[in-house]
């Protein structure tokens, strides 16, 4: 092989080399942002939960006021307690929510609504028709939690499968690598008998 010969050789074989090695580069980048929005995602998740387990508690603060025949508390604090629940609402409409949920979701605000327009008119409403209100908004709370979990559980499972595909396809661009550079190597060296 004469001197220019092995000169394409290497050239093409540097060229090959690079292309993967720029594709690696690339990958790991993918893979960073992969982590990155999952993490994101996931954290959404979190804070979704603690918007639920924030409802869940001024519910619980409701149905005891009611429970305990608690006037005071209806007339003095209910509404401030209404003003928190709708905030908490809103806020959880900003999350990202899956098909399933928002449906969950819109029984949820019907719920409430309704248990709002039964605690203003409490002496033409029964206590057991308001606390039925109360258990249907527990349900619809514990439903969305149930979502929380599961969806948070379906992003860590597509996260590690990608991370997976990554890192299998990034030892094999690795191995290939390294048979080049052994190929470049070779060229490199071989001294043909003449």
């Amino acid at each position: 092989m004469k001197f220019f010969a092995k000169i394409r050789w290497v050239a093409s074989i540097l060229l090959v080399f690079f292309i993967v090695l720029i594709t690696n580069i690339i990958d790991r980048d993918n893979f960073n942002r992969l982590s990155y929005s999952v993490t994101t995602m996931y954290e959404d998740r979190i804070v979704a939960s603690d918007i639920l387990f924030d409802m869940s508690g001024l519910i619980k603060v409701k149905q005891i006021a009611i429970i305990t025949g608690d006037t005071l508390f209806m007339e003095s604090q209910n509404d401030k307690l209404n003003i928190k629940l709708n905030n908490l609402i809103d806020n959880y409409s900003l999350t990202k929510l899956t098909e399933k949920e928002k449906l969950v979701f819109s029984q949820l605000q019907e719920e409430v609504q309704s248990l709002m327009q039964k605690e203003k008119s409490l002496k033409t409403v029964t206590v057991e028709s308001v606390l039925q209100s109360i258990t249907k908004i527990d349900q619809r709370l514990q439903d969305l939690s149930n979502i929380q979990i599961q969806e948070g559980k379906r992003q860590v499972f597509l996260s590690d499968k990608a991370k997976d595909t990554i890192n299998l396809f990034t030892q094999g661009e690795i191995v290939f690598l390294i048979i080049m550079a052994i190929l470049i190597q070779i060229i490199i060296l071989y001294k043909p008998k003449e």
